[in-house]
């Protein structure tokens, strides 16, 4: 069979042919109108041109508004929408960062710097399209001097919304506006880190007083997203030897949604004569923290009878994806509770006897593998697994997937044959 020729490339000999001016005309014809052209031939000619800074500037200027014309419909139809598909979301925020990279790492004109904050400054105001991160960001990579944050400050300001206002009060802090950054502050002292904010701004100053007095009044009045709060006044009661307060502080740091890690950091820092005195005060918050929390330290604690205790009244996971902690400290209970373990695992074989999709028939293999493991590895009952086994196999032979997802990783699967009083028993005895 001959080979199909391939047709001749006349563009290069065309392009060889074609006087200067003609290049040029077609060239500016094709950038006139197509952002991704023009951009394309910016960077090319920036790569393969000694520039002086001024062409260097406008020509980055130039390449920024045009990624910016690119992402620009997609942003709007985002905002129109309050969001729309992973795709379209992922295409702006590539487009986003990769001006934000040029601005950072180039010497863009304070022109097109300009002109893109007055495009991006709408969307932020806005806030409906999703990418406020990323639109700070950008907002951000815009400015060098003091007048360009001065300016950004002032527009974010001028929104009176609370988000920008916050992001006007950082800047004008940044800047040393201490009068605007004032201003701003008073007009929201609602949470710990609020408080926070101010109370460090005064310590920067080095007034000591003021400062904690307005980390006091925090902990007094503040309504929530204390841990900052809490940390300053503990480092402060520390640097001062004042061990008592420390400690409270540190009390409540830890109380406040406890959690395993909390519990053991307040321990460690406490010696065992305090420990002796926080201890009971500590365990009565036990019941204030999230059941999973509470199972972790119980067993921190040893106390096996009230994990165990825990553990009954949850819900065997039955998601894929759960963390999977509550079956690690299942299994670490097999040997103490054998049956009651056992019954926790037989609590995760919901539709065992229904018809359902492959996946759940695949999480139900998981299930059988720690019944499995509990009745012939620790219990030593391997008569009793196989009982229950030949049970399950014989109620769902009329299931193929169920079959092929039990025999891809129970290994007897297939030497197991149900008999006619296996299949008809109960399970009240499981």
């Amino acid at each position: 069979m001959a080979k199909k020729k391939t047709p001749a490339d006349s563009l290069p000999e065309l392009l060889e042919a074609a006087k200067r001016e003609m290049l040029f005309e077609l060239i500016i014809k094709l950038a006139e109108n197509r952002t991704d052209v023009r951009v394309e031939c910016l960077e090319y000619l920036q790569k393969h041109l000694t520039l002086s800074t001024a062409q260097k500037s406008r020509s980055e200027g130039e390449i920024i508004m045009g990624l910016w014309g690119d992402l620009y419909s997609d942003l709007y139809d985002l905002d129109e929408y309050g969001g729309g598909d992973y795709d379209k979301e992922d295409g702006v925020t590539d487009l986003m960062q990769e001006i934000q990279t040029i601005l950072e790492n180039s010497t863009v004109d304070e022109e097109a710097r300009r002109g893109l904050l007055d495009e991006v400054v709408p969307f932020i105001e806005s806030g409906n399209a999703g990418m406020d991160d990323s639109l700070y960001d950008l907002a951000y990579a815009t400015c060098r001097s003091y007048d360009d944050w001065l300016n950004l400050a002032e527009m974010l300001e001028a929104m009176n919304k609370d988000w920008p206002t916050d992001h006007a009060r950082k800047i004008y802090r940044k800047l040393g506006e201490r009068e605007k950054y004032l201003e701003l502050r008073q007009k929201k002292m609602k949470y710990g880190n609020d408080y926070h904010d101010l109370a460090t701004f005064y310590w920067d100053e080095g007034n000591r007083k003021e400062a904690l007095s307005i980390a006091e009044k925090g902990m007094k009045n503040g309504v929530g997203r204390m841990d900052e709060l809490r940390e300053f006044l503990s480092d402060r009661a520390l640097e001062d030897g004042n061990r008592e307060y420390y400690l409270a502080i540190q009390f409540e740091q830890a109380v406040d949604h406890l959690t395993l890690e909390k519990y053991k950091s307040f321990k460690k820092i406490c010696s065992a004569e305090e420990w002796m005195l926080f201890e009971p005060k500590i365990v009565e918050q036990f019941d204030t923290s999230w059941a999973s929390e509470q199972l972790k330290i119980r067993m921190e604690r040893e106390e096996y009878d009230e994990a165990l205790a825990l553990l009954l009244k949850g819900n065997y996971p039955c998601h894929v994806g759960d963390s999977g902690e509550a079956l690690l400290i299942a299994k670490q209970l097999e040997e103490r509770f054998p049956e009651q373990i056992l019954t926790y695992y037989l609590s995760g074989l919901t539709q065992l006897n229904n018809n359902a999709p492959r996946k759940e028939y695949a999480r139900l293999t998981r299930v059988m593998v720690n019944v499995r493991s509990l009745l012939v590895d620790v219990m030593k009952d391997e008569a009793r697994w196989k009982v229950f086994a030949a049970k399950v196999k014989g109620e769902n032979l009329r299931k193929p997937a169920f079959q092929e997802e039990f025999g891809k990783v129970i290994a007897e699967w297939g030497e197991l044959v149900p008999t006619e009083s296996a299949v008809q028993r109960t399970t009240k005895r499981w």
